[in-house]
């Protein structure tokens, strides 16, 4: 259950907002750094605190279809379809946009990054607001994305006005970014909206070239993003002795190891601390950052993450963890 919106903390949020000011927000992916998408000054703040670079465009969350309608130059059959299906929910569409953007909300480019959040705390947010919301990730830029008000707190103390509590994050990873702005779509990062998904409701995705021009049109497109402070590994093993040889290499004293699997579960306390996520994608994502997190807490040295299945439903998280490991 998400806490339910408090009236007098959402009013305090607005006026922030409507002021130029930045608010921490609950979505059902990750926390959001959220700033009135149409007003340059408070968006630049959104950069500054993050300490992002200009070149890396911000997500903008919308209460409707129809306000992400009017922040468009055209709206294709095929967001009318995605929208039905997926919204509210993880999945952006980057789209042409309306002059009313500002650029340095989209980097420079033509096209906006969209999506309606499903948090009620966001949506109520946004309402009340009356304006779209640029947020991308509340934590500094890079660094491991929040899924809790507290993961914000620790990571922009003072720097946010506002930060709305609601609970923990039920998705865990950021959405899933499809540029509809080309033929056919083009999966821009991948996330728990599924690549089978997607195909299964509009015929045909392409994975995209990876071509620089691309890749600026979605965060979380760096080869080193999503990172906890301790450095990350992604390692197999198919039983315990192959982990110890693997941990005794690594020169890292064993009390400064965390490991976090899945299936082959260690069960030799002189490896480490050793936490386990339940073999299942949808509980992997929602709780992998809250693990790392509480890894960077405990003083880790050394995350080793157990690797992942190839397949569909694991790649975003694979995508993230391999980001987090560079």
């Amino acid at each position: 259950m998400h806490p339910v919106p408090n009236a007098t903390e959402i009013e305090a949020a607005v006026r922030l907002l409507r002021a130029g000011r930045l608010v921490a927000f609950p979505t059902e992916t990750v926390y959001g750094l959220g700033a009135n998408a149409l007003d340059p000054e408070a968006v630049a703040r959104i950069y500054a605190v993050k300490g992002r670079p200009p070149t890396s465009p911000l997500i903008v969350h919308v209460a409707s279809i129809e306000m992400a309608q009017s922040l468009v130059t055209s709206w294709p059959e095929v967001a009318n379809q995605l929208a039905r299906r997926f919204w509210p929910g993880p999945l952006t569409f980057v789209l042409e946009k309306q002059p009313t953007i500002p650029s340095i909300v989209t980097a420079g480019l033509g096209t906006v990054g969209l999506r309606v959040p499903a948090h009620p705390i966001a949506l109520e947010l946004i309402r009340a607001a009356g304006v779209p919301l640029a947020a991308p990730s509340a934590n500094r830029f890079t660094q491991l994305s929040p899924t809790t008000a507290d993961h914000v707190r620790r990571s922009l103390g003072s720097d946010v006005d506002l930060i709305l509590d609601g609970g923990p994050c039920e998705v865990g990873i950021e959405s899933t970014v499809l540029d509809l702005s080309v033929e056919p779509p083009h999966l821009l990062r991948p996330g728990m909206v599924h690549n089978e998904t997607l195909v299964a409701v509009i015929g045909a995705v392409s994975l995209g070239s990876g071509s620089k021009t691309e890749l600026l049109k979605s965060p979380g497109q760096l080869a080193k993003h999503y990172a906890p402070r301790a450095k990350l590994a992604l390692w197999s093993w198919k039983n315990e002795p192959e982990l110890k040889q693997q941990v005794l290499k690594s020169g890292v004293a064993t009390s400064r190891i965390h490991i976090i699997a899945h299936t082959h579960i260690p069960s030799d306390a002189e490896l480490g601390r050793i936490s386990v996520i339940p073999h299942d994608a949808e509980a992997f994502g929602r709780a992998i950052y809250a693990e790392l997190h509480a890894c960077d807490d405990a003083g880790a040295e050394l995350i080793v993450v157990e690797g992942l299945p190839k397949t569909d439903e694991w790649r975003a998280i694979e995508d993230r963890l391999n980001r987090a490991a560079a």
